[in-house]
């Protein structure tokens, strides 16, 4: 039989197991990086444009690109043929942003960045202006040892759709880890207005992310 004390040291542990049961999973955390070009080492460079390596958030780097006034950017422990080969990118004149979100799984570990892209339209005098110039973040899936490729996930128009970090994240989460890079189309979530651009993407021929 047990005693009062055996049975009150039971009920405990059988409440924290209980506890444990019902708290919340752990939920994806967001570190930021600076995206310094002029830090960056030349891994390329011609008349038509350059391709950087670029410090990232640990041993996870950036790897960018920039081409005909368009620029591209892919994130983590990439296959050295997407590199070479790969631009994804909008097909008007853009720039990207110098802040680097990243999502951390439960372990600490990148899955998922999302970076600003500037779409420069003309203005009324011909030139990019505040007003002529749209907003996309784009949600990228991190390369990793085990999955060694890049690539859009998805994008939000950011002056068109409220809270548009918010949902940003929520797509990286629910999204970007299982993503197939070279086998899905990124899209577009929330609402999309005029001062977007279509994505536009080379990739090296024959070559596919399993």
């Amino acid at each position: 039989m047990l005693t009062r004390i055996e049975s009150l040291r039971m009920g405990l542990r059988m409440l924290g197991c209980l506890a444990l049961l019902a708290a919340p999973a752990h939920a994806a955390e967001s570190v930021y990086t600076d995206l310094d070009l002029d830090a960056c080492e030349t891994l390329a460079e011609d008349p038509m444009g350059v391709s950087l390596r670029c410090e990232g958030y640990q041993d996870y780097p950036v790897y960018f690109k920039e081409g005909d006034l368009r620029q591209s950017a892919i994130f983590g422990q990439i296959d050295q043929e997407l590199i070479d080969g790969a631009f994804e990118s909008f097909a008007a004149f853009n720039r990207v942003n110098t802040k680097v979100e990243w999502r951390l799984d439960a372990s600490g570990r990148p899955f998922a960045a999302i970076l600003r892209w500037f779409i420069e339209n003309p203005g009324p005098s011909g030139s990019p202006s505040p007003e002529s110039t749209g907003q996309v973040l784009v949600i990228s899936r991190v390369g990793t040892s085990a999955y060694p490729g890049s690539c859009f996930v998805g994008m939000v128009d950011v002056k068109s759709t409220p809270k548009a970090n918010e949902l940003a994240r929520r797509i990286a989460d629910e999204v970007a880890g299982s993503f197939d890079c070279g086998m899905q189309p990124p899209e577009w979530y929330g609402k999309r207005g005029e001062l977007t651009s279509d994505r536009t993407f080379s990739w090296p021929e024959g070559y596919v992310v399993d």
